[in-house]
């Protein structure tokens, strides 16, 4: 009998996560505000807070932060939605420009012996041109409900500065304090830091696509900047869409330059840069943080896998603090901790 109840327990305890997760995902359209909101918050927060310690009224520093939100916002989503919709009404002619342009490589191709058929049984245009306004739409639905996140934002803002000592009230030992002291402060290093490249990226993709004349070149690096908070195939996924439009647009030489300017970019700030600023990292290994991208995906969608490395983190974090699931948290690591202990 006393054998059977860890099992007893084990059981309990799996289905019990099962059935959480089952209700997560079921509340995914209420519970991704939230979360989006929750991050904005954390990044925006110290600004809050700078405007509070310089004795600015908190209505007056809210009102400030909230007008800087508004504009954001409102910019966001003129680009996008504006875009989108030409991009979309574009499809049909650019369907018909790659099918031209399929052909044409088909004929070169296929005169020095490297294939032997139509290019267009490998590759349906129509399908390209869906999966690029696919992913202009996954890059859209980041702006989706953006009333509501605006206003949870704020009222998270309102409360970041008596949770503190709300925390410490509740809390005799401060080991709560402790932890969500570590939890904000690993976040906000990552989510600045990634704000940082992903902004630079963007920028930089934008300025080389409007010098070298590809269509939508401001949409190509927003997208590019929202996509780069996902690791590992975020880059991938931003480039494709103007990797097909530049082959539409511009023919085989403009794709091959497109498709540089992207590779070079990510290599440069993206292998370079990024690390170094990081410094020693998340301390989660490569492959927890691809696993996570697909599990935060499934669960949450476009902004589950935003936000796969900020959840990771926190998840890191609270089974770290309890000793029965500390092996877990270890087994996420990237093995820091035992080459310092080998050493």
């Amino acid at each position: 009998m006393e054998h059977r109840k860890p099992l007893g327990h084990s059981i309990i305890v799996i289905a019990a996560i099962i059935i959480i997760l089952g209700a997560l995902k079921m509340a995914a359209p209420i519970v991704v505000p939230f979360l989006l909101a929750g991050f904005i918050a954390t990044i925006i927060a110290p600004l809050y807070s700078a405007l509070i310690r310089r004795k600015v009224p908190a209505f007056l520093a809210l009102l400030a932060v909230g007008s800087g939100l508004v504009i954001v916002f409102s910019l966001l989503g003129v680009i996008v939605g504006s875009s989108v919709q030409s991009f979309s009404e574009s499809i049909p002619v650019y369907e018909a420009k790659l099918q031209t342009q399929l052909h044409s490589l088909t004929t070169l191709l296929n005169r020095y012996g490297l294939i032997n058929g139509e290019l267009n049984s490998y590759f349906n245009p129509a399908k390209l041109m869906q999966y690029s306004a696919t992913v202009l739409k996954g890059a859209g639905s980041v702006l989706t409900n953006s009333f509501m996140i605006f206003l949870i934002i704020l009222f998270m803002l309102l409360e970041s500065t008596q949770f503190a000592k709300k925390l410490e009230q509740a809390d005799s030992e401060r080991d709560a304090m402790k932890y969500v002291n570590e939890i904000l402060k690993k976040i906000k290093h990552y989510m600045a830091l990634k704000a940082a490249t992903s902004l630079a990226t963007g920028l930089v993709v934008t300025m080389i696509l409007m010098m070298i004349g590809l269509d939508y070149a401001v949409l190509w690096g927003l997208v590019a900047f929202l996509f780069n908070f996902i690791p590992n195939i975020g880059s991938i996924l931003a480039a494709v869409p103007a990797v097909i439009l530049a082959f539409v647009q511009l023919g085989t030489f403009g794709m091959l330059e497109v498709s540089s300017v992207y590779l070079a970019v990510n290599i440069i700030i993206g292998s370079i840069m990024e690390p170094r600023l990081m410094g020693q990292g998340l301390g989660i290994s490569t492959l927890v943080v691809f696993l996570s991208l697909i599990f935060w995906g499934w669960l949450f969608g476009p902004i589950g896998m935003l936000l796969s490395i900020p959840l990771t983190i926190m998840i890191k974090i609270m089974l770290h603090t309890n000793e029965k699931t500390r092996w877990l948290a270890i087994l996420m690591g990237n093995g820091d901790g035992i080459n310092e202990a080998a050493s």
